[in-house]
């Protein structure tokens, strides 16, 4: 029983782990607080799940699930280029409600508060993948290549003119670089790699709702990126697993689940202040919190 257990939570740390390192590339990498990015991460969770519900095969849902966040991602940074500080995290953070609404209230396509139940497990090659251990692999798989794409993503010429525009935007304009395309792209490719763990997600729990992709999730994420440090890939990885696997040692303690929900939230806070205040930069971060 508590193998299984322990599988699942590792399952969990895989899926948070892509969704965490995604928001890095757009708030670490790029510079752009994006408070809209568990959107995308429901917005690739209904897509997949929809596609397979409706005979969709898993691997083309799979794909469409990060295409259809990507040109969410995309559009929300077209909406929003022109704004700055907290007008762009307002901004943000408005879409993740806007989205929110939609999952709700689209009652014939969402199925509203009652959420999609029945979720097919993954069939690729003609191989469903059920268990939680074969999960466990496929999960394995998914975030190995999806990391290996990012750190790619982020050494190549394209990542250093991002970290360029995020350091200093003007002197790069000067240079005759459009910064504004390079935040599109990057505002897609994070947006596409949050659609996937959002496929990966609804796959898993066989089960999604709005409230799954909440603002609870949203302070989740972002707690993740700053605890692992801004333009950190290794923090963006280390940083899900503390944070899933240290409050899930409290069921073990004996008290009513009244109080350990609750607990788990101060938990969470006093990580968060415990690192800004000793850690500015996360545990592996290399840009200061601004």
């Amino acid at each position: 029983m508590i193998e299984q257990y322990l599988i699942h939570l590792l399952v969990l740390v895989g899926i948070y782990i892509i969704l965490t390192l995604s928001l890095n590339l757009a708030v670490g990498y790029s510079g752009l607080l994006n408070l809209g990015h568990v959107a995308l991460f429901g917005i690739g969770a209904y897509t997949s799940a929809l596609l397979v519900i409706h005979g969709v095969p898993f691997l083309v849902a799979f794909i469409m699930a990060g295409l259809f966040a990507a040109f969410f991602g995309a559009l929300l940074y077209g909406i929003t280029c022109k704004l700055k500080g907290d007008y762009l995290v307002l901004a943000t953070l408005g879409f993740s409600f806007v989205v929110y609404s939609v999952l709700i209230n689209w009652v014939d396509v969402t199925r509203g508060p009652l959420g999609i139940p029945g979720i097919p497990k993954p069939e690729l090659f003609g191989f469903t993948i059920q268990s939680t251990g074969s999960y466990l692999l496929f999960m394995i798989i998914i975030a190995g290549i999806s990391v290996g794409l990012m750190r790619l993503i982020v050494r190549s010429g394209f990542g250093r003119l991002l970290q360029a525009a995020r350091d200093d935007e003007v002197g790069l304009r000067v240079l005759g670089k459009n910064t504004y395309l390079l935040r599109y792209k990057i505002m897609a490719i994070s947006g596409f790699f949050a659609g996937i763990a959002g496929s990966v997600y609804a796959h898993y729990i066989s089960y999604i709702d709005p409230s799954s992709f909440s603002l609870t999730s949203l302070i989740f994420v972002v707690t993740a990126v700053i605890v692992g440090g801004l333009a950190s890939l290794r923090g963006s990885i280390i940083a899900p697993a503390i944070l899933i696997l240290i409050p899930e040692a409290l069921r073990f303690i004996d008290m009513p689940s009244s109080i350990l929900g609750p607990l788990r939230q101060i938990l969470y806070a006093l990580i968060l202040l415990g690192i800004l205040l000793y850690r500015p930069r996360g545990i592996c971060g290399r840009i200061d919190l601004q």
